[in-house]
């Protein structure tokens, strides 16, 4: 064990985005970002500056972090260019990045075929752009890509690479698998050569899992002395995907002692932030995945179930609270009381440990998540459950019945369009309200509907808006009769978005339930009296 400290490096919003169907928004760029950021992460890679129009925008609206270094990524100057004519450099250092991560070849079968260049000028591109990253921003990265392949076939053109850009000021030499085909006892020796020549406080690694190895290999390189660690959140990425970090995070700290990331203490974000992750991307949560997953701390009848009763550490390698998960035998189980309270106290819920709802609660959540609701990415629908069962939530309004009409036909210009209409009766103090009211959607008709006639909660809705909605299947094999789960994310523009959760095997349904918990949360926050 160790006290050593080891830098982590996500790479989701760019590498991660490489996924195939994955394509993230702004908004989840910013999002993860800020996730990331309260995690612990110490760089974010939050894209390639001039390379696409969400990265353009992703920098000129960057989130405002408070321990992260969000950093950029891009290239080495051109052939044929000088590095204060290129481009490509120019959009780096002018994207308000505090660190760029810049990629250059290591292995000179890549430099002939790939780039058609001589070798020496390989070495002048990466020489000159990182010289001149290193004196116009705070910290430069190398990518050395390639590298394990290129070390392998001529290791002292390898690293010379390596060392023509220390030299010049690189904060951090990446050494980089891209292939993903190196193993982790050649992972061993290969750093460890590389130790002969760069000290590894500024050596890194970026390992891709085309093998199933790479997080295998991040720890063996971290063993031959690597600090700096790159991957991604569930190891997101092009073809097998990247080193997961939420495997290395909790294995670094908690296995080989080393400081890292959120630490030890902050290790109990970690399954959250994967779920949150898939949530955002609306793909299901992996629940084999170590640490993270459903079934991480599942057991299932027989003799494990009596030593875990007896004793967790029979069957389990970590108590599942330190990293946010919760084991799973029966439903009064104490971590996953404790997870519930931490979740309330961030919550800015107070309720003693022993408050007599608290299992109630727990049987509520594991039930609604039984059936197919996720509480990880909707936080307001966690808050108002929680509330409802705690007694905290006024009453504002009630909804005795809705109708949604949905008409295909021709206008008058002899072009076919779809008319949604949406009939909503609401109930307040006592009076009901009918309100109709027409969208482009049945979602749309009825957002309309709801807040057309509220009386005095009207007013809080002046500026509540929904900014995303995201619809996912949670019972595959039931068809058309399929259990739908929707997630709607609401904005006010004064406070921070917020995310509704509704369920339901009609899809108009529940999009109302997570609509309507949409509305309470709103009228909650901002302190409306109580019908």
């Amino acid at each position: 064990m160790t006290n050593e400290r080891v830098y982590l490096y996500d790479t989701t919003l760019r590498d991660g985005a490489q996924t195939q169907g994955v394509d993230f928004s702004v908004s989840d760029k910013t999002k993860i970002a800020d996730r990331l950021d309260s995690l612990g992460i110490d760089y974010i890679e939050g894209g390639w500056p001039g390379a696409n129009p969400t990265d353009d925008a992703f920098f000129a609206t960057k989130p405002q972090l408070e321990h992260s270094r969000l950093t950029a990524f891009g290239m080495t100057r051109r052939p044929g260019r000088s590095a204060e004519n290129d481009p490509g450099l120019n959009a780096l250092f002018n994207c308000g990045a505090t660190a760029i991560c810049m990629v250059g070849k290591a292995w000179d079968f890549q430099v002939k075929v790939a780039l058609g260049i001589a070798a020496t000028e390989n070495l002048d591109m990466i020489s000159d752009s990182i010289g001149l990253a290193s004196k116009r921003v705070s910290e430069t990265l190398f990518d050395a890509e390639h590298f394990f392949d290129g070390y392998k076939a001529d290791s002292d053109y390898a690293m010379a690479c390596l060392d023509a850009a220390y030299q010049n000021g690189a904060r951090w030499i990446v050494l980089c698998d891209t292939n993903g085909g190196t193993l982790p006892d050649e992972v061993s020796y290969i750093v460890e050569a590389v130790r002969d020549h760069i000290p590894g406080e500024h050596i890194g690694v970026h390992f891709h899992d085309d093998t199933g190895n790479a997080v295998a290999n991040s720890l063996a390189a971290v063993r031959a002395g690597a600090r700096h660690v790159q991957g991604t959140m569930n190891g997101l990425g092009e073809r097998c995907g990247n080193a997961n970090l939420i495997s290395l995070m909790p294995t670094l700290a908690l296995k080989m002692g080393y400081q890292c990331g959120p630490g030890k203490d902050g290790l109990k974000d970690l399954t959250p932030t994967a779920h949150l992750i898939d949530e955002l991307l609306n793909r299901a949560p992996n629940r084999g995945a170590p640490y993270v997953g459903a079934a991480a701390f599942a057991h299932k009848g027989g003799l494990h179930v009596a030593g875990v009763r007896k004793n967790p550490r029979c069957y389990e390698h970590i108590e599942p609270d330190i990293v946010g998960n919760v084991r799973q035998i029966v439903v009064s189980d104490q971590s996953g009381r404790a997870n519930i309270l931490t979740r309330l106290e961030n919550l800015g819920i107070d309720v003693p440990k022993d408050h007599p709802k608290i299992p109630r609660l727990l049987e509520a959540v594991k039930d609604l998540e039984f059936e197919g609701s996720s509480f990880d990415g909707a936080d307001a629908s966690f808050e108002l459950l929680a509330r409802r069962i705690l007694g905290t939530v006024p009453e504002f309004l009630k909804v005795n019945s809705y109708r949604v009409l949905i008409e295909r036909r021709y206008n008058a210009l002899g072009k076919l369009i779809t008319v949604s209409e949406a009939t909503v009766k609401v109930e307040i103090r006592g009076e009901e309200r009918i309100s109709v009211a027409e969208g482009n959607g049945p979602v749309d008709a009825l957002t309309h509907a709801l807040r057309k006639d509220l009386g005095e909660y009207a007013r809080f809705l002046d500026d509540w808006r929904l900014v995303d909605y995201k619809v996912r299947i949670v019972t595959p094999n039931d068809g058309t009769r399929a259990v739908t789960r929707v997630m709607i994310e609401s904005a006010d523009g004064r406070a921070d978005p917020w995310i509704t959760v509704g369920l339901s095997p009609n899809i108009v349904d529940a999009s109302f339930n997570a609509l309507l918990d949409s509305i309470t949360y709103k009228l909650l926050r901002d302190g409306a009296p109580s019908a």
